[in-house]
């Protein structure tokens, strides 16, 4: 197992990775709408929030050798289903086709105080 890490994402907030590598798969953990230059919560709607968090995966992705496109496998936390369809709007854009399976739940509460989290598992050339 060989860690991910990368300042083009925000550190971990607790004992665990960004993302870690194994047996030619990516384990990324959840990223939300955190500015990894300054560490704080980014300002805006849910758009915002979930464009964030994606480019975040994407940085940390990247820093394992994957992509956005290597994505196989995306859990999706959302404090409000009521903003589903505004993330699904922007997480679709971000990936193609054939889409990763996925599972979506709405939680009470995050470590922070964010609308979307999203961790992802990917495909990687070792």
């Amino acid at each position: 197992m060989k860690e991910v890490s990368t300042a083009d994402a925000p550190p971990s907030i607790g004992p665990f990775s960004q993302g870690v590598v194994d047996d030619g798969r990516v384990y990324v953990s959840g990223q939300g709408p955190i500015d990894p230059e300054t560490g704080d919560i980014i300002e805006g709607d849910i758009e915002a929030e979930t464009h964030r968090t994606m480019k975040n995966l994407g940085a940390v992705l990247e820093a394992a050798g994957s992509s956005l496109d290597d994505v196989v496998k995306a859990t999706v936390f959302v404090q409000d289903m009521d903003d589903y369809d505004a993330i699904n709007d922007v997480y679709r854009s971000y990936l193609s086709e054939p889409y990763p399976a996925r599972s979506a739940v709405q939680v009470e509460e995050l470590p922070v105080d964010i609308g979307v989290e999203i961790e992802v598992v990917a495909r990687v050339d070792q």
